[in-house]
Order: C-alpha cells, then structure tokens, then sequence
C-alpha cells in the first residue's frame, strides 16, 4: 500500500512517516499544498493524510482540487482545529475521515486502514486469487492451496501488487514505486532481491510457477 502524506511540520511528518514504514506500508512525502497536489495527480496512491493548515495551498483547497479532477483515493484530514463545524468542513469539502492533533499513531494507523478498506469494498476485491494462491488484504493473510505462507510487510505489498497485476508486465521502476517510493535508487537490487525471496515461498515448493522474469522488461504473475 502506497501513502501520500501531505503535512508541512517536520517532526509531525518524520512521527508518521516513521510508523507508517514500520507498519509496512510505503510513504511519500509532501511539505506543502501544491507539491501534494502534483504528486497526486502523478501517482497512484491507496490513500492521503492531509494536513489542513499548510502553505501554498490548504488542505481544504486541495481536497476540494483532487475531487474536482476526479482522484477519489480515501483522504484523511489531519487538523488541530476541534470544532464540529470544522470536521464537518471538511468531510463535505471531499475527506472520508478527519483526525485531530494531537493524535496517537496507532489511532491514525487504523482510520487510515478503514477508510482503504471501505474503498476497496467499493471498488476493489478484498481477496485477490490467481490459480491456487490467494491474498486476503483485510486478514493480511496468504495462502497457496491449503498452505498458509508467511510473508514479511514488504513482500506481502510486493506480491499484492504483482497479483493486481496480474497478467501484466510490471517493470523494476514499477514495483519501485508502488511498492517502495518514487524516488528510490535505481541502481539498488531490493526488488530482485525480494522477488527471490517471494519465489521460495510461493513457487518453490509448487511444479506450477507464478512468477515469472521477463527478459529485460520486469516480472509477470502468471499461470504458465
């Protein structure tokens, strides 16, 4: 899962990018209005934490922007306004939640965490299946036949998005985006790595493989 945070205070931005990679999930992130709004009309992301009070461009604004250009992911509104007529401000203007600071993390973790999952019960499969392997993203459970297989958070991201994909070449730049960030080193070689690690305990033990390399293009999830 991809996050875009949107907050300009520095230490608050470090606190939640901090928990949000510890919890597996990847994050970019924006210190002002405008960045945020170009990073999300370029990117595909699972959801957004956005501060309201930010330079630029505010929050509200943005919000309001992104709904405008039809970019529906869940948005969470982080603000350190309290008042009932704010909260409702901004959830009319287009958030599917809203979170006063200060906040605990775990409380952030698992509003973020509701509000993709009730998105994804709109419009996406809670339970991805390719052939026998099945990845549950609600339980965060993964299965090949009657096998559970245990996964790290960042190979469960990897495999989720090679099984979204599914069928589909995906380049290294892909995965690298999607499921680390944007601007990761090129050069490094984490996704083949983990893609290695992922074949030992999806394919190894199986005559049928999945995942596959495609020479010089990237990798495909498949039946073959």
């Amino acid at each position: 899962m991809r996050i875009l945070l949107v907050e300009d205070d520095a230490r608050t931005a470090q606190f939640i990018k901090k928990g949000f990679t510890q919890a597996g999930l990847t994050i970019d992130h924006a210190g002002d209005g405008l960045e945020g709004l170009f990073m999300a009309q370029e990117y595909n992301y699972d959801a957004a934490v956005i501060d309201i009070m930010l330079p630029r461009l505010d929050g509200l604004n943005l919000i309001e922007r992104l709904r405008k250009a039809q970019i529906r992911i869940p948005i969470l509104v982080l603000s350190a306004k309290k008042s009932v007529d704010e909260r409702i401000l901004g959830l009319q203007t287009g958030a599917d939640d809203y979170l006063v600071k200060p906040f605990a993390f775990t409380e952030l973790l698992i509003r973020v965490q509701n509000i993709m999952r009730r998105s994804q019960e709109q419009i996406k499969p809670t339970v991805l299946t390719v052939a026998d392997l099945k990845l549950d993203l609600i339980r965060r459970k993964v299965q090949r036949g009657d096998v559970d297989i245990e996964l790290q958070h960042r190979e469960f991201s990897l495999l989720e998005y090679l099984m979204r994909n599914a069928g589909r070449v995906v380049s290294k730049t892909m995965i690298m985006e999607h499921v680390w960030d944007y601007n990761f080193d090129p050069e490094s070689n984490v996704v083949e790595s983990r893609i290695c690690r992922l074949r030992e305990k999806v394919d190894l033990p199986k005559a049928v493989k999945l995942i596959h390399t495609v020479r010089g293009a990237g990798y495909i999830l498949e039946v073959r």
